[in-house]
C-alpha cells in the first residue's frame, strides 16, 4: 500500500486529487494523512468528498468514513465501470478541480463514460471550465476516440448551480499497468518544448445577466484587447451573458501557436490565462489582469503555461519519453511529480523549466 503525506510542499488538495486518479487507474491502494494541512481550513472540502464519492461508484472503490474536514483518507480502488454518472457538489465548489480526479481513470474505462457535474464554473483559486475545455482537453485527445465537454450552465459563488457534461469514448482499457503501457506504445508522446510562431489569440467572457446593463463583458473585452494590441495576430474574444443563481463572471484567454504553417492537432501549443470578477476590481482591471498574465506566458518562450504544466504530469507519466517546457515550475507541479512517481514506474527530471519523464530502471 502507498502511504502519502498530505502536507508535502504546498499541502493542498491537488495531492489528494492526483492520488485518487492514479489509484483508480492503477488499482493500487493508498492512505494519505494531513490532508490540506497547508490551507487555512484543513481537511476535505465538498468537491473532494464528491470526487471520492464519484470514484467509489465509477471504480467500485472503498474508503474509511469521511466527512467535511476529514484529514485522513484510506482508498481501496476496484475496477472502473462505464456508464453515466451524475455528481452534484452542492456548493459553488470547483467543477474543474473535481474533474481533475476523474478524467484520468475515465480515459481508460471499458466503455463510454458520461459525467454530469453541478457546482461552480469559476472562482478564486480555480480555473474556469472554459480553460479546461480549450487549453487542457486538446492535449488529452491522444488517449481517446472522442472527448467533448459541454458547458450547460454557468455557476458562481456563493450559490453555484453551474452544470457541465463531459463525454469520453475510450480507445484503451486499463486492465493492468504492463498491458496499459503496451496499449499506449503507439500513442504520441507529449512533445511540448518549442512554442513556435504565435498565430492567434482567442478568448471567452462569461457574465451573469444582471451585469449586462453596465456592459461589464464589453468593458472587460475592450480592456483585454487593448492590452494585447502589440501582438500582430487576430484577437477574438467572445462574450456571453448567462442566467445564473449568483452574480459573477470570468474571462479566459488562450494563445495558439504553430510550427511552420500548421497548428498541430497532436501536440498543440496553447498557452492560457484567466481572471474572474472580484469586488473592488473594475471591469477594466479584470480584462487587463487576464491579458497581462497571458503576455507573461507568451513572452516566457514556454510551450506550456504554468497551470497546465502541473495538470499534464500524471498523463506524461503514462507516456515515457514525453517532455514539456513550462513557463514556471510550481509547487503544484512538483507535488504532482511526487505523486506520479509513487504510483507509476517512472522518473521525472527537471532541467531549468524543462520537464521530461522516463521509465524507471
Amino acid at each position: 500500500m502507498i502511504e502519502l503525506d498530505g502536507s508535502y510542499l504546498e499541502g493542498g488538495g491537488a495531492l489528494v486529487r492526483v492520488a485518487l486518479a492514479l489509484s483508480t487507474l492503477t488499482g493500487q491502494e493508498f492512505k494519505v494523512n494531513n490532508i490540506r494541512s497547508g490551507r487555512a481550513e484543513s481537511g476535505l472540502k465538498a468537491q473532494h468528498l464528491q470526487a471520492i464519492t464519484a470514484l467509489k461508484k465509477i471504480g467500485n472503490a472503498e474508503t474509511n468514513h469521511l466527512e467535511i474536514g476529514s484529514t485522513e483518507l484510506h482508498f481501496i480502488p476496484g475496477k472502473i465501470q462505464k456508464g453515466t454518472y451524475e455528481i452534484d457538489i452542492g456548493t459553488a465548489g470547483s467543477i474543474v478541480l473535481l474533474l481533475q480526479a476523474l478524467i484520468l481513470p475515465c480515459l481508460f474505462a471499458p466503455g463510454k463514460i458520461t459525467l454530469k457535474v453541478k457546482g461552480g464554473t469559476c472562482g478564486k483559486g480555480q480555473a474556469p471550465v472554459e480553460a479546461l475545455q480549450n487549453i487542457l482537453l486538446p492535449q488529452l485527445q491522444r488517449f481517446v476516440q472522442k472527448m467533448e465537454l459541454k458547458v450547460l450552465k454557468q455557476g458562481y459563488y456563493p450559490k453555484g448551480g453551474g452544470e457541465v457534461q463531459l463525454e469520453i469514448s475510450p480507445k484503451n482499457t486499463a486492465v493492468s499497468l504492463p498491458l496499459l503501457y503496451q496499449e499506449l506504445a503507439s500513442t504520441p508522446i507529449f512533445n511540448l518544448t518549442q512554442p513556435g510562431t504565435l498565430e492567434q489569440i482567442r478568448g471567452i467572457i462569461n457574465c451573469s445577466t444582471d451585469l449586462a446593463e453596465k456592459k461589464i463583458a464589453e468593458r472587460i473585452q475592450h480592456s483585454a484587447k487593448m492590452a494585447l494590441k502589440r501582438y500582430t495576430v487576430p484577437v477574438t474574444i467572445r462574450m456571453n451573458y448567462n442566467q445564473t443563481l449568483s452574480t459573477g463572471g470570468d474571462i479566459v484567454l488562450w494563445a495558439v501557436f504553430s510550427h511552420g504553417q500548421e497548428v498541430s492537432s497532436i501536440n498543440p501549443i496553447i498557452l492560457g490565462s484567466d481572471a474572474y470578477l472580484e469586488k473592488n476590481k473594475s471591469s477594466e482591471q479584470i480584462g487587463q489582469e487576464a491579458a497581462e498574465r497571458l503576455k507573461k506566458e507568451i513572452d516566457s518562450d514556454a510551450a506550456v503555461d504554468r497551470h497546465v504544466a502541473d495538470q499534464l504530469i500524471p498523463f506524461m507519466a503514462l507516456l515515457p519519453g514525453s517532455a514539456i517546457r513550462a513557463s514556471e515550475i510550481t509547487d503544484h507541479t512538483r507535488t504532482n511529480i511526487y505523486i506520479a512517481e509513487q504510483f507509476l514506474p517512472v522518473k521525472f527530471n527537471i532541467l531549468g523549466n524543462k520537464i521530461s519523464v522516463q521509465k524507471r530502471a
